[in-house]
């Protein structure tokens, strides 16, 4: 009787250590590594989306604000409307979904400014505008308390004209 409640009892726990790791996993930076002593970084994004006849230019530089360095993060770019099922992706970046793609920033300094971020996307046919959402989805194993200035939405409307984040 105890072996079965011994076994139940360990599975129980590691599905608990899995769901934990699931939720860090699609997180990003949380307090709960904060109290684990993580050293503490503060990553933004800026940058510019253009959007012409359903092909949308996204440029993004990652900055970490510190007060540590962050040896890489991942940022995920959301579209309000579906990309087209072909796309061309850079080096660092790939498509998650129909709407998402996440690329990694690489090690960023603190109070330094990472690699610049070039996107060509088609979207299925050509809305007249999308809206654009940033946030850090990974952040290297740092904390991150100033999440307001690293998730972003932009309007970006189909005029050939750059809008700024």
């Amino acid at each position: 009787m105890r072996r079965s409640f011994r076994a139940r009892g360990a599975r129980g726990t590691r599905g608990l250590v899995v769901c934990g790791v699931a939720l860090v996993a699609v997180g990003g930076t949380t307090s709960l590594a904060g109290a684990a002593g993580a050293p503490e970084a503060d990553l933004s994004y800026h940058g510019t989306a253009v959007l012409r006849r359903g092909l949308l230019d996204v440029r993004l530089t990652p900055y970490d604000h510190g007060p540590s360095a962050v040896p890489d993060a991942t940022v995920r770019l959301k579209w309000s409307a579906p990309l087209a099922d072909r796309q061309r992706l850079p080096g660092g970046c790939v498509r998650t979904g129909v709407r998402e793609v996440v690329c990694r920033t690489g090690a960023l300094a603190a109070d330094g400014v990472g690699e610049r971020i070039a996107l060509v996307l088609r979207l299925r046919g050509r809305p007249q505008e999308v809206t654009l959402a940033l946030d850090t989805v990974w952040g290297g194993g740092t904390v991150d308390r100033n999440r307001a200035n690293d998730r972003q939405r932009v309007l970006v409307l189909d005029t050939g004209d750059p809008y700024s984040f």
